[in-house]
Parts: C-alpha cells; structure tokens; sequence
C-alpha cells in the first residue's frame, strides 16, 4: 500500500479509501433509500480484515448507509482489529434519519445530534473526518459552518469534509470558514471516474489550488466496468440508482478502451480504471467499496499499476461531456452547455 497527506494537513491515509456503503443490509424503512445489495455485519468481517491486511488506514461510512448500521458495522470490526491511532475513520451526515424534518439537514441542530448519534453507533470517542453529505439549501451556510467548527472545538471531530456540490458553493463554503475564524473543510469527497469527468472543469483545479484532498466516490462506477467485462453481481443486479446512472453509449466507449487495455497488460478493467484516478491530478484516496473480497484484493493490487501517458491518452479519448449527476443545482437554474 502507498501513503500520503490528507490535502494540506498532516495526518497521513492510505492510496485507497475502503468505503463501507457496502455493509449494513436488513429491512429499511420506506423513507430510507433501498440497499438491497448490503452485506451483514458477519459478512463484512473479512472485508476489513483483507482490507487492515493490505495497509489500508482510512475508512469512509455515513450516518444514512443502511440508516446507521453501516457506522455500526464499520466500528465493531475497526475496534476489533485495530488500533484508534492508526486508523482513519470518516462518517457523513445530512440525508435523512427519520420521517420528521428536524432529522435531516445541516441544521445547528441536527449536525450535533448526527455527530453524537454517530459517536455512538461507531463506539468511538472522535471521527477524524466528519463530511457534509450534500449542500444544504434551506440552511444558512454561517449556522452550518459554525456548528461544524464547534464540534472541532469539543473535541468530537479533527477534521472537516465536504461531498458533492457545485464549485461555487464549495468555494463560499471555504472562504466563509475563513472569514469568521471557522476550521475549513480539508477534504472534498465528489463524483468522479473515468466515464464522468466533468469535475475536472472547476471542482478539481479549485481544490487543487486550496490544498484540498480529492477523495473520490464511485470512482469506478457502480462496477460499470466489470459489468462491461461480463461480471455479475447482486449489487449490479438490484443498483436501479447505479443503472440509472451510467448507461450512455459514449461510457461504454471508454470501458471498451479500459477492456483493451486491460487485455494487453493481463489485468482487469476495473484495475485499469483504478489506476487511471490514482494518477489523476489533485487525487488523493478514491473511496472504492465490493461485496467480495477477491474484488477489493484486486484492488488494492491496482495501487501499485502505472499507466503510461499513451494508455492515459487512450482512456480518455473517447470521452463525451455529462450534464451534472451526483448533486442538485439551486432551484430555477439550468447548467447550460
């Protein structure tokens, strides 16, 4: 495994982030977004296992996965199997806990309440990264910002992260902190990968110029690219979200190219496409998730696979520019292209 910082901080993560979406399962309530593909707590055990095995320090999970068993999950096996301080534990919070409208959002309120509950579910004393799912656009962004500080301030939380939204928002989001004397977010966790790049237009170049870490989510999209290979997985099976996705013919272009190459060198296609975001610019840890652990070991491999700038070429040609997935944009505009 390789290493290196968390943005312009100090503390130091593994090449690869192990996202544990994947774990949680059971029944959820009708207001929770269906994971009918999540793993049970016994299930998960091996997972992190290979994945302290093979270096991995840094480990990502949200209150919302499986409605807080994926959080339970990630902290019975991490209190079991290692050591506090040498691991690196990141949770989210926004999406919705509950029917009731208090249980969501960025909210004073509810960012304190989410943390606590958090702390709780992972049986953990502080979350090194804590991250805002998504923008809220009902809260004001001083109350968000001041709530996420205080919770640096007790003690709660090291640092602060941010997930997919527009770069002009993230940057308010930067320059507010600044303003007042608030801890700013050290990490952006956004959607990227090989078949959707448009982050590379103003996201990426504004986090690289902020020393801000890139720690991309669905970095190998929902297995399009094992899908493309001939594949099969429950998670592709019943991820309608994952479907709805990725489905263009200009994306099966590029897992063509992934495939070709991936032949020539006697490696996967998904390897190839990890290995394409490692040597992305400003990328620091892309968050990858399975449901088996010969995938995550096959991943973990492709940390140590080097393109070269002719298969980067290669990858990349056939490329076709997305309207924005993974974020909503304020009400009334229209991304315009």
């Amino acid at each position: 495994m390789e290493y290196t910082k968390l943005g312009n901080t100090g503390i130091t993560v593994s090449r690869i982030c192990l996202g544990c979406m994947t774990y949680g399962g059971g029944p959820q309530p009708q207001w929770a977004m269906p994971r009918d593909w999540a793993l049970g707590a016994d299930e998960a055990r091996e997972h992190f296992a290979v994945a302290l095995d093979a270096g991995v320090n840094f480990f990502d999970t949200a209150d919302v996965y499986s409605v807080g068993a994926s959080e339970e999950i990630t902290g019975r096996w991490l209190n079991e199997m290692a050591s506090r301080d040498d691991i690196v534990v990141a949770t989210k919070c926004h999406g919705a806990m509950g029917p009731g409208p208090n249980r969501r959002g960025l909210s004073r309120k509810h960012i304190i309440e989410a943390c606590e509950n958090s702390l709780r579910r992972l049986r953990m004393d502080y979350i090194d990264l804590y991250q805002i799912h998504r923008w809220d656009f009902t809260t004001p962004l001083e109350e968000t910002l001041d709530a996420l500080d205080q919770l640096v301030r007790d003690g709660k939380v090291r640092y602060l992260g941010a997930s997919s939204m527009a770069a002009w928002q993230f940057a308010k989001a930067l320059f507010t902190a600044k303003e007042h004397g608030w801890h700013r977010f050290v990490a952006m966790q956004n959607h990227y990968n090989l078949i959707y790049r448009e982050e590379e237009r103003e996201m990426i170049p504004l986090c690289i110029d902020q020393g801000v870490a890139l720690i991309p989510w669905s970095p190998l999209a929902r297995g399009f690219f094992a899908h493309q290979e001939g594949a099969k997985t429950k998670r592709a099976e019943t991820d309608a979200f994952g479907r709805a996705m990725y489905q263009r013919p200009d994306e099966v272009a590029v897992a063509e190219a992934a495939i070709k190459i991936a032949r020539a060198r006697g490696i996967s296609a998904t390897q190839v496409a990890c290995a394409w975001i490692l040597q992305a610019p400003g990328v620091t840890a892309p968050i990858i998730g399975a449901t088996k652990t010969h995938h995550l070991k096959e991943l973990f491999d492709a940390v140590e696979i080097k393109l070269t700038a002719e298969e980067v070429a290669e990858l990349e040609k056939p490329y076709v520019p997305h309207p924005i997935i993974g974020h909503e944009q304020p009400s009334g505009r229209r991304m315009v292209r």
